[in-house]
C-alpha cells in the first residue's frame, strides 16, 4: 500500500470509528482516558527509511504494558489478597486497578466508584478494562506531581476531555492533518511536550507502597513494595539514562510515527517496553484464547525472545577469579555486576537471581555444584523453596553444595514470619538483590535498604556482588572448569506454589500454568568459566 493510500484508509477508519460508536461513545470519551483502538489505525504498519518495522501498536500490544490487566499472575495475586482480607475486596482491588488497569479506573474514580476487577475478567479485547497501560495513559499524563511522592501508587494526574487541559501530548510538534485525526479520534488537542521522556513517568506505577492490612481488614502499616524509581534515583544512573532510555529501544534511524502525515523523526523509540518478564509473555501465548490477549502470537513470541535475549545481554556480567586450588580444595570468587540502573532483580518480590556455579574434573565428572535448578522450578539447597517458613541467607563463602547465593527479597510479618502475602508483610527478612552502580548502602533510604547479612558484607557493593567458594576436590585430579552461570525467574517457586491453597479459578489456573512452564521459567543473564589445574 502506498503512503498516500494508507492515509487515506487512515482518515476514512478513523472517521468510521468516530462517529459508528455513537453518542455514548462521545459521552464516555469525555469523562475517560481514551481506549487504544482509536489509535491503532493511524500508529501500526510504520517502517524506517531502510525498511525496519516500526509499529507501535503491533509492538505495544505484546509488552507486559499491553497486557498488565491480562496477566494471570497479578490476576491471581490480587484474588490472593482478597480471600485472605475479604472486607477490603473493594478496596483491594481499586488499589491494584491503578496501575494495571488505568482506564478502567480513571472512568471509576471520575464516577466515584470503585473498580470491581474480577466481573470483567476475561475483558472484552477494545474495553477499558482490558487496554492495560495503553496509548493515552502515557500521552495524556501531566507533569504535575512526577517524580514526586504525589505520583507515586500510578497517581498520575491526566488531561481529560471536557477539561480545561485536555490534551494529547507527544514528543514532536503536531503537523496538520494529524491535529484534526486526532481531535476526532480522541476528543483532545495535540502538544508537545517532554513529559513522555522524563523518568518520573515511570516512576509513578514503578513505585509502589503497600497498605499493611489487619486481621480485620483495616491499615495498620505501609510496605515498601516496589522501588524502581527510588533505586533509579539513588545510583549514577539518574545522571546518564532514562527508563525510557533503556526499556524503549531506540530505532537506528530516520522514521515515522504515524501512516498520515508524520515526517520522519529522529530519536524515535520503539513501544516495545522490552523489561524482564519473559514467563508471562510466554503464558499469554500458550494461553491466548483463555486469557483474552489481543496480540497475534507471532508478535507475543518475537517479544519474549526480545525479552529473554535483552536480560542475556544487558542485565549483568560474571566473572570467575583470584582461583586457588591447595590441599584438595578449590578456593575462587565468583563476582556479579549490575548492568542496569536498579536493583537486580528489582520491581515485584517474586523476582530472583542466582548463582548456578559448578566445579568438574580433568574427566568432565560434576564434583561440586551450588545452584542447580529443578524441573519444577525450584532451586536445589534452597530452603525457601522446601519449606515455606524458612530462608537461605545471604553468603558471603559457600563451601557446600546446598548453600546457593540467592538474590531475592525475602518477606516477613509483624511477627517475623516468611510471608509471599503483600498485604500481610511489614519487613524485609533479606534483600540482598545487587545494587545499581553508585548505590551507597549506607546512605541509602530506609524504603530501598538492603537487608540481612548483605548488609555487613564488604563484597556486596554498589554495582557489584562478589561470593566466595571453597569446593572440595577429594581425590579428583585436574585440571579443573570452573562454570558460573547467573540465572533469574520473573515468578520463584514459592511464590507460585503459595497460591496452591486457595481455591479460585484465578489462583488454582496460574499454579497449573507455572507448572507447565516451570522448566523453562529462568534465563541465564551471564556466564563465565575458568580452568584451574
Amino acid at each position: 500500500m502506498t503512503g498516500l493510500r494508507r492515509q487515506r484508509a487512515c482518515i476514512l477508519s478513523v472517521l468510521a470509528l468516530a462517529f459508528s460508536e455513537g453518542v455514548v461513545a462521545a459521552q464516555q470519551s469525555s469523562e475517560t482516558l481514551t481506549v487504544s483502538s482509536r489509535c491503532m489505525t493511524c500508529h501500526n504498519n510504520l517502517r524506517s527509511e531502510h525498511g525496519e518495522d516500526v509499529s507501535i501498536g503491533s509492538a505495544w500490544s505484546a509488552s507486559m504494558m499491553a497486557n498488565s490487566a491480562r496477566d494471570p499472575y497479578w490476576q491471581s495475586s490480587v484474588q490472593r489478597e482478597t480471600l485472605d482480607h475479604p472486607s477490603a475486596s473493594a478496596a483491594i482491588q481499586s488499589e491494584c486497578a491503578a496501575c494495571h488497569m488505568p482506564l478502567q479506573r480513571a472512568a471509576d474514580k471520575a464516577a466515584g466508584r470503585d473498580t470491581a476487577i474480577f466481573p470483567i475478567l476475561p475483558p472484552d479485547s477494545h474495553s477499558a478494562g482490558a487496554d492495560g497501560v495503553s496509548c493515552t495513559v502515557c500521552h495524556q499524563a501531566l507533569t504535575q506531581g512526577l517524580g514526586t511522592p504525589d505520583s507515586y501508587n500510578g497517581n498520575l494526574v491526566f488531561a481529560l476531555p471536557g477539561q480545561q487541559a485536555s490534551t494529547l501530548f507527544g514528543p514532536y510538534p503536531p503537523t496538520a492533518p494529524a491535529t484534526n485525526i486526532h481531535k476526532a479520534a480522541t476528543h483532545l488537542a495535540t502538544e508537545q511536550s517532554d513529559t513522555l521522556r522524563q523518568a518520573g513517568l515511570c516512576g509513578s506505577c514503578h513505585t509502589l507502597y503497600t497498605t499493611v492490612l489487619d486481621s480485620a481488614g483495616k491499615p495498620a502499616g505501609r510496605l515498601p513494595e516496589q522501588m524502581v524509581y527510588l533505586e533509579w534515583l539513588h545510583s549514577d544512573y539518574h545522571d546518564k539514562q532514562t527508563c525510557q532510555q533503556c526499556h524503549m529501544p531506540a530505532v537506528s534511524e530516520p522514521a515515522p510515527v504515524a501512516t498520515l502525515g508524520s515526517p520522519a523523526h529522529e530519536d524515535v523509540r520503539l513501544h516495545s517496553f522490552t523489561g524482564a518478564n519473559f514467563l508471562m509473555q510466554e503464558m499469554l501465548n500458550t494461553h491466548h484464547d483463555e486469557l483474552a490477549v489481543a496480540a497475534t502470537p507471532d508478535d507475543l513470541r518475537a517479544a519474549s525472545v526480545e525479552t529473554r535475549t535483552f536480560l542475556g545481554s544487558q542485565a549483568a556480567r560474571v566473572t570467575v577469579r583470584t582461583v586457588e586450588f591447595a590441599s584438595g580444595q578449590l578456593a575462587f570468587a565468583v563476582t556479579v555486576e549490575n548492568l542496569t540502573g536498579h536493583k537486580l532483580p528489582t520491581a515485584f518480590p517474586s523476582r530472583r537471581a542466582w548463582l548456578h556455579v559448578t566445579v568438574t574434573d580433568g574427566a568432565g565428572r560434576t564434583i561440586f555444584e551450588s545452584g542447580k535448578l529443578n524441573a519444577d522450578g525450584s532451586i536445589v539447597g534452597n530452603l525457601n523453596d522446601a519449606d515455606p517458613t524458612r530462608f537461605s541467607p545471604h553468603y558471603s563463602t559457600i563451601t557446600a553444595p546446598d548453600q546457593v547465593e540467592i538474590f531475592e527479597p525475602i518477606l516477613g510479618d509483624s511477627e517475623g514470619h516468611v510471608t509471599t502475602a503483600l498485604l500481610t508483610a511489614t519487613q524485609y527478612l533479606k534483600d540482598n538483590r545487587i545494587l545499581p552502580a553508585g548505590f551507597d548502602k549506607q546512605t541509602a533510604s530506609a524504603d530501598i535498604a538492603v537487608h540481612g547479612k548483605a548488609e555487613t558484607d564488604a563484597a556486596f557493593i554498589g554495582g557489584s556482588a562478589t561470593t566466595r567458594y571453597q569446593a572440595p576436590t577429594g581425590s579428583a585430579a585436574g585440571p579443573f572448569r570452573i562454570t558460573a552461570d547467573l540465572l533469574y525467574q520473573p515468578v520463584g517457586f514459592r511464590w507460585a506454589r503459595n497460591l496452591a491453597p486457595y481455591k479460585a479459578n484465578e489462583t488454582q489456573r496460574f499454579v497449573s500454568y507455572f507448572d507447565q512452564a516451570a522448566a523453562r521459567s529462568a534465563e541465564q543473564l551471564a556466564h563465565a568459566e575458568t580452568d584451574a589445574k
